[in-house]
């Protein structure tokens, strides 16, 4: 028994441990939301994380909007925008993986480094010429943007993630399919893909968290105020001209990073399995 005790203190040492870090990590969202139901006077002067008395008028207030918009119409516009952006982004990124991984060709590892070399490039570098691409074909002011960035791979970190996720597949499971009369599409379709859904997963719910959380290129591409996301139209309930009504700010964040919350505890063993999974298991 005193052995079993004794086994028993890193794993309590453990807990006590994240238990605290997970506090001190979820604090400021817990500030940001109790902020919510404080006035500004409040917020600024007090250090009580509980408010005085709770009151939903922020919330009522803030879903109002600006300028006739409600924020029915601005999540409907991030999820128009992110849901297709990351099933564009997971299609792409897979076909292109596949060829590097899976094909011999000429000039595919001077290819591959051009792909690697785009990682190392900051965004405002290529900010210019996409928006000089994006004018001329003349969607900007829209989600073509993004659709077609997405639609064409130009996300180098998924398309680099899934080489090398099939890199460690075994190549004798696509002789095994040619040898049952299977083209190159029907290996990747019926093999491939089936083994492929942890980093697919992860993909996805990566592109899908970064394009909702995306503040700088919606706000360069995007100019309608009705075809504003959620990121653009929290900046919206921000006036320099007047007293900042702070606890509209604070609600309509906490509502904000709501889907991306229960987006994350619903699906983070994928973030997880899709990073660590480097072949096949077992």
């Amino acid at each position: 028994m005193s052995v079993l005790n004794k086994s028993k203190i890193p794993d309590a040492i453990s807990i006590t441990a994240l238990t605290i870090l997970a506090a001190f990590l979820c604090y400021p969202l817990l500030w940001m939301f109790f902020a919510s139901f404080k006035e500004n006077r409040e917020i600024f002067t007090g250090i009580v994380l509980l408010p005085e008395k709770f009151s939903f008028d922020a919330y009522r207030d803030g879903w109002r909007g600006v300028s006739g918009n409600t924020f029915t119409r601005f999540f409907a516009n991030s999820f128009l925008l992110v849901i297709p952006t990351a099933l564009f982004t997971v299609i792409s990124s897979a076909l292109v993986a596949y060829g590097f991984a899976r094909f011999e060709f000429r000039g595919k590892k001077v290819l591959f480094i051009i792909l690697l070399s785009t990682l190392m490039l900051p965004n405002s570098i290529m900010l210019i010429p996409r928006y000089s691409i994006f004018r001329d074909l003349r969607v900007l002011d829209s989600y073509g943007p993004f659709y077609m960035m997405s639609a064409f791979a130009c996300y180098p970190f998924f398309t680099y993630m899934l080489v090398q996720f099939i890199r460690g597949i075994p190549k004798e499971l696509d002789e095994s399919a040619r040898i049952d009369g299977c083209n190159s599409f029907r290996t990747l379709i019926s093999i491939l893909l089936p083994l492929l859904k942890p980093a697919l997963f992860s993909a996805g719910l990566f592109q899908f968290l970064w394009t909702y959380n995306d503040y700088f290129n919606p706000l360069i591409y995007i100019n309608s105020i009705k075809k504003f996301p959620v990121s653009l139209a929290l900046r919206l309930t921000l006036d320099a001209e007047t007293v900042i009504p702070w606890k509209i700010v604070m609600a309509m964040s906490s509502v904000a990073v709501l889907p991306v919350i229960i987006l994350f505890f619903f699906c983070q063993k994928y973030f997880v399995e899709g990073i660590a999974t480097t072949g096949i298991k077992g």
